[in-house]
């Protein structure tokens, strides 16, 4: 962007103005980012109505006149494309699951780390810049093959690329993109008592509609996860919210695990995506159960059942899309699920991010010169293997 890219605070808070001023002193100096304020919703609007360059609202939930949640369902009439994000007392997780599923794009927690504030905004401004590269793009578009390139921007743009590594665990996420770009994603969620989320999912179709649907999916689950603490009431939840409104029939596969690293357990449910893989500390390894749950958006109301498992130290848990499992190669021949415990059969994983590499070469070799109709996706966690 030739301007600074505009960010309206809303927070009744008086000392947040100089001290968002001056933490983000260097940002703005260097002309990259742009402040105003506002106390409170009401405020917040009329800024908004006035000033067509605001391109983010950073908001607080409490405040007097009308507040952040309500703010959240305003914003979208004035502009459906500026991208929100919540300000929420820390383990106000019912507020701050109510705000993802109203549209917010992501949240911080009080007291405010403004390190973990710029990397939020930073995450914030990459999305919404590769979403308007998107709209531009979409009025003139001539070729399906712009069109793909652009969803893959997308796709990409919503991806964690820095993982969390806690005492006695370590995850690893990666997707290689296909030429014809399909709705995969991937996410890590913190969650409280230090335990984590981990999803990988699949929207059907391909394009730019699938990409706009895996942000979709993306954002209630991430909201759900939150005030859920079981992985099908979570994913009971995003289905319900899926089927509110879901005018496209489209629909997402979907597996959602909690891992608690201090017993080792994962429980996890399955919304009609393959079986994670389990993989032991000597390479030999197996399927997890499926949970019976079918693909998300489809019907409302479902109930999805849930498996627990134990990690051992040194043992790995691969979540993964069919981009894997069906790669073909020139022959017209699917990896499969064999192929893929082989991997690891002859040299078992030492790291979670040498799991997704080892998959990713793998396939790669296997497919040769034969182009891929889907993404390539894997997300590893791995229990940390006991110390001698």
């Amino acid at each position: 962007m030739e301007r600074a890219f505009k960010i309206l605070v809303v927070d009744d808070e008086p000392d947040l103005e100089p001290l968002m001023l001056q933490r983000m002193r260097r940002s703005i100096r260097r002309g990259q980012y742009q402040f105003v304020f506002a106390g409170n919703g009401v405020q917040a609007l009329e800024r908004l109505r006035e000033d067509e360059e605001i391109d983010m609202v950073l908001s607080d939930i409490n405040m007097p006149e009308m507040d952040g949640l309500t703010l959240l369902q305003q914003i979208p009439k004035v502009d459906p494309n500026i991208r929100s994000v919540i300000i929420s007392a820390y383990g106000d997780m019912k507020n701050i699951r109510t705000a993802m599923n109203r549209g917010a794009f992501d949240f911080v927690t009080k007291p405010l780390d403004f390190n973990d504030l710029r990397v939020t905004i930073d995450r914030t401004v990459k999305h919404l810049l590769e979403w308007r590269g998107a709209l531009s793009a979409r009025d003139r578009l001539v070729a399906l093959q712009n069109e793909l390139d652009m969803a893959s921007k997308m796709q990409q743009s919503i991806l964690p690329t820095v993982f969390p590594e806690g005492v006695g665990y370590q995850v690893s996420g990666s997707m290689e993109p296909a030429r014809s770009v399909g709705g995969d994603f991937y996410d890590v969620l913190q969650l409280s008592n230090d335990r984590i989320g981990l999803a990988v999912a699949d929207v059907s179709d391909k394009g730019v509609p699938a990409a706009l649907f895996m942000m979709s999916s993306r954002t209630l689950l991430k909201g759900s996860a939150i005030g859920c603490e079981k992985p099908g009431d979570a994913l009971h939840e995003v289905n319900d919210l899926l089927n509110e409104d879901n005018e496209t029939a489209m629909f997402v596969t979907m597996v959602y695990g909690v891992y608690d690293p201090a017993n080792g357990k994962l429980t996890y449910a399955n919304g009609g995506h393959n079986s994670p893989l389990l993989v032991r500390a000597d390479g030999s390894s197996e399927l997890l159960p499926l949970t019976g749950g079918v693909a998300l958006g489809l019907v409302p109301d479902l109930e999805y059942h849930q498996e627990t498992t134990t990690l051992a130290p040194g043992e790995f848990v691969i979540f993964y899309t069919d981009g894997v499992t069906e790669a073909m190669n020139e022959a017209e021949e699917e990896f499969g699920v064999e192929r893929l415990q082989n991997i690891f059969a002859e040299s078992p994983p030492d790291n979670a991010q040498g799991v997704n590499k080892a998959i990713l070469e793998t396939v790669n070799k296997f497919a040769g010169n034969a182009s891929q109709s889907d993404d390539i996706t894997c997300l590893t966690l791995q229990r940390g293997k006991m110390r001698s």
